[in-house]
């Protein structure tokens, strides 16, 4: 794996682009995405204000409900920053809002996440996902465990 840049946030269209699934759950809509992208619901952690982000799920886990998400952008990410400040949040998901902590996951345990999450969306793994956040893979398992160790992942976990 090389670190290729340092990619930033999107700016311009981009940004615009990748806030177009906000409006789409605000639409009521977010039953189109299925099990794959969640709306998470926190608040700023320096404003006090409600803020609100898409995110792709990585991993769903039936038995406890629980959802993982990786910070594409890293660990600066705004919404990331916000959970280390207030994890109690909610989450929608298609149809529903879930109640949540947001637990963030140690880094080993995200070599694995990663090579999970390739497996079964190997297209994404290899091609979009490395290239938004700065890495070049070879495909291989060793690549997306060494990405999957850079990337920060946090675990939503249904309160009570």
């Amino acid at each position: 794996m090389d670190i290729v840049k340092n990619i930033g946030p999107p700016t311009g269209l981009k940004r615009w682009f990748f806030r177009l699934p906000i409006h789409i759950y605000h639409w009521h809509l977010g039953w189109i995405f299925g099990g794959r992208m969640m709306l998470l619901h926190h608040i700023g952690r320096k404003s006090g204000k409600p803020r609100e982000v898409v995110l792709e799920v990585v991993h769903h886990d039936p038995a406890d409900g629980s959802y993982i998400v990786a910070s594409g952008w890293g660990p600066t990410a705004a919404w990331y920053r916000n959970l280390q400040q207030n994890p109690e949040v909610t989450i929608q998901v298609g149809r529903r809002t879930i109640p949540v902590t947001a637990a963030f996951v140690p880094q080993q345990d995200g070599a694995e996440i990663f090579a999970r999450y390739a497996v079964e969306h190997r297209r994404a793994a290899e091609k979009l996902l490395p290239r938004l956040m700065g890495y070049k893979v070879d495909g291989s398992q060793a690549d997306f465990r060494a990405v999957g160790e850079r990337i920060p992942f946090v675990r939503f976990v249904p309160r009570g």
